[in-house]
């Protein structure tokens, strides 16, 4: 298989802003991205939720559209409009057909640059959220993971909820949101990506004709490296049927140079229905619906986690169960077949990861904000297929010891107990 090498062009502005483009030539769509490069995790304690907050307000309108006009617009040219917040970033993005980018980034710079934030749309957008942090609330699998996340870096902003708290929402004003807004919105702190078919020059033009009166700002704001906390949570909640159960372990930080050895241990481990964790405890033991493991690397730090949902009878067992897998990575070799398996696995899910506009858009963007420099396609493959399972077990060796994991658990308790001892790995 000969890989078509990825046709990458990069762009600075005068003003600071970082403009990317990927031409691909053989399909119709282009997608767009405006990335902020802070999170959730670079607000203040007390603004918690501001970031996910001002994505919700800049669709309420804008100096030149209201609410409406800017759902009509992208439906009129058959558009997909999106935004989301993360830890670490913001993007709001469109994929329309090559035809309609003029368009699109008309509708979709206004968003960014002229947000009106209008006092009752806030009030109004404020009651919105707090219906969000309830939903979640509600969503058990959801609300053990925030529990771990919460505890795991303990007193750090990337600990926090993206949405914020009730406590936090109900605070949002205009003033708070147009300061927040009027810092991190600037230049250096934006990249525009785009990916599909379209050309790098005139994409560039449109950009400037939109950004290029933006004024630089300084910012210098990154939160420090979260120290990390391995507690047991036990937390009671009578209304349950299953219990929840989070295990998880620090890990390496995006760019770490292991990073695909870290890709694969967690592919074998739970990435997937042949994956250890889910032939073991579902399909052997019967003992858990759902069990997976998720890697969620940051700019400093990571965590390598598992998730179960399980009776509260089998709860202890399916814990122990995860650490004797977590065991086993570090007294035994993986053996080839299996190796072979998760990076073929790993291998196939990426490249058909890159196979829509919008995958290599934020592809794009991600490699911009984490790497020096753009990765091909195959050295990616490259990267992986060179894991050996010594490299695996070493990794293994190093992420799990029995006084660093965390474990959260969360249901009808009824006096389930669990210590360090039985995390012995």
């Amino acid at each position: 298989m000969v890989e078509e090498t990825r046709n990458i062009h990069r762009e600075v502005l005068p003003n600071g802003l970082t403009v990317l483009t990927e031409p691909m030539q053989h399909i119709r769509s282009v997608s767009i991205g405006i990335w902020v490069k802070t999170g959730s995790r670079d607000e203040d304690p007390q603004w918690n939720g501001i970031s996910h907050f001002i994505e919700h307000m800049v669709f309420k309108g804008t100096k030149h559209r209201s609410a409406e006009d800017i759902a009509r617009q992208v439906d009129s040219i058959g558009g997909n409009m999106d935004a989301f917040t993360a830890k670490e970033c913001v993007c709001f993005n469109v994929k329309v057909l090559d035809e309609h980018l003029p368009v699109a980034m008309d509708v979709l710079s206004d968003l960014v640059l002229h947000p009106v934030f209008d006092t009752q749309d806030i009030g109004r957008e404020r009651g919105v959220i707090l219906e969000e942090i309830k939903m979640d609330e509600d969503s058990p699998d959801y609300l053990v993971h925030e529990i771990f996340t919460q505890n795991f870096w303990k007193d750090h902003p990337l600990g926090k909820p993206i949405l914020g708290t009730k406590e936090t929402v109900k605070k949002f004003e205009r003033d708070p949101v147009l300061g927040f807004y009027g810092q991190r919105f600037s230049p250096g702190n934006l990249i525009i990506c785009a990916a599909g078919n379209l050309k790098h020059e005139p994409f560039v033009d449109l950009v400037a004709k939109h950004f290029q009166r933006m004024k630089p700002v300084k910012n210098g704001f990154h939160s420090p490296q979260p120290k990390i906390v391995p507690r047991i949570i036990m937390r009671n909640k009578k209304a349950l049927e299953q219990v929840q159960i989070c295990v998880g372990v620090p890990s390496h930080p995006i760019a770490h140079e292991r990073r695909h050895a870290s890709y694969i241990l967690n592919t074998l481990l739970g990435g997937g229905m042949s994956s250890r964790l889910f032939q073991n405890i579902r399909e052997r033991q019967g003992l858990a619906y759902a069990i997976y493991s998720d890697l969620n690397p940051y700019r400093d730090t990571g965590c390598l986690s598992v998730y179960a949902g399980t009776s509260r009878e089998s709860a202890s067992k399916v814990v122990q169960c995860i650490v004797s897998e977590f065991a086993k990575l570090k007294s035994e070799r993986v053996p080839d077949e299996e190796l072979r398996r998760s990076k073929d696995q790993l291998k196939g899910s990426l490249m058909l990861s890159l196979e829509s506009s919008t995958a290599r858009m934020s592809n794009l963007a991600r490699q911009e904000m984490y790497f020096d420099r753009f990765y091909t396609m195959d050295e990616l493959l490259e990267k992986i297929e060179s894991v050996t399972a010594d490299e695996l077990q070493q990794l293994a060796n190093e992420f799990f010891h029995t006084e660093s994991i965390a474990v959260t658990v969360l249901g009808n308790l009824n006096g389930l107990k669990l210590t360090r001892e039985q995390l012995a790995c």
